[in-house]
């Protein structure tokens, strides 16, 4: 053999290992968080070991104008995308997501209604609470008319800075019962109502942008109250903070597995669906940070501690209000506009 044969076939195997590594290599991407750090433990771990791919998780702030113009360009790099509701419905309408095969990824009626789209398949449920300082709030906020009262709780109020869940929240605190919340909003009479409400909140206000903000404000005193997400609530609670939530007049809603049109990872993307949408991996995920399953065969598998903080419990959902994307999808451009204009006087 010429001595130089050895380190060609060598070079040669090399080289054949690291396509096959390329092949295999997965990049998955979510909102990071403690969101993320649990999806890494309950799926992309044992994924990666009982598949043997590699998953790369990327975080993103949910922009949708990212997928689009990778599907655009034809040079997709990313494989599976967590999405919120209004994004899979439109970017399933819009081509930019490949539609879900379910006979690979298990019967739909095992699934929570909400769960099942066309273009996406729910990964949890998760809602928008009152948040508060037990520390510093001694008398538990009831609901939105709650972190209304300034008399009765005086002090900055934080709240996402968006027309998004803070009207539907205002006419709530204006004593309209969730269950009519779009019915009035979808009326310009409604849509006054919801301003004129936050209106007498404005200059008590302290907006936030990211899901970190929230606890961050309460633990430092910077607000009283807050409206966040349960599971960034429940992070904190994990690290000794002693916020709680109130979960009447929660909104809630569901996060997707989706699939970018023209993932070069197709295959093990629906491959990695089905393995994270088993009834266990959910629990498994469920155990790390308190947002809901969505296959309905999971709750039976978790203890009454962890179901006492899940959206989906039926003790906090039966005041929730559940978001309405197609409301949003219609109305939203408009009203995100009037808010914006609002907020800047």
């Amino acid at each position: 053999m010429p001595p130089c044969l050895p380190r060609l076939l060598a070079a040669v195997l090399l080289s054949g290992a690291t396509a096959v590594l390329a092949q295999t290599t997965v990049t998955v991407v979510n909102f990071g968080g403690a969101n993320g750090n649990a999806q890494k433990k309950a799926y992309y771990e044992p994924f990666e070991k009982a598949a043997g791919v590699r998953m790369v998780p990327v975080e993103y702030n949910g922009e949708q104008a990212k997928v689009k113009a990778m599907v655009e360009a034809r040079k997709v790099t990313w494989d599976i995308v967590e999405t919120e509701s209004p994004d899979v419905d439109r970017g399933c309408d819009e081509g930019l997501f490949e539609r879900i095969d379910w006979s690979r990824i298990g019967n739909k009626a095992d699934f929570l209604p909400a769960a099942v789209h066309d273009c996406g398949v729910g990964i949890f449920f998760w809602s928008t609470v009152i948040a508060y300082n037990a520390d510093r709030v001694k008398e538990p906020p009831r609901h939105w008319a709650d972190f209304w009262d300034l008399r009765k709780y005086p002090g900055k109020r934080a709240l996402r800075k968006g027309a998004r869940y803070n009207l539907e929240f205002a006419l709530m605190a204006d004593g309209v019962k969730p269950a009519d919340v779009y019915k009035v909003l979808a009326t310009p009479e409604g849509a006054e109502r919801a301003f004129r409400k936050l209106a007498e909140l404005k200059p008590h206000l302290q907006w936030w942008e990211a899901g970190a903000q929230p606890p961050q404000f309460l633990v430092a005193g910077d607000v009283i109250m807050a409206s966040s997400y349960n599971g960034r609530i429940d992070a904190a609670q994990r690290e000794g903070r002693n916020l709680r939530i109130t979960w009447t007049g929660s909104i809630f809603d569901v996060d997707f597995w989706t699939i970018p049109k023209g993932s070069p990872n197709r295959d093990v993307a629906m491959r990695f669906i089905a393995f994270a949408s088993d009834p266990d991996r959910q629990a498994d995920y469920a155990r790390l940070i308190s947002y809901g399953p969505t296959h309905s065969k999971t709750l039976g598998k978790l203890d009454a501690k962890v179901l006492a903080n899940l959206p989906s419990a039926p003790a906090n959902a039966k005041d929730a209000l559940r978001f309405d994307f197609r409301f949003w999808a219609d109305q939203g451009e408009v009203l995100e506009k009037r808010f914006a204009a609002w907020a800047a006087q």
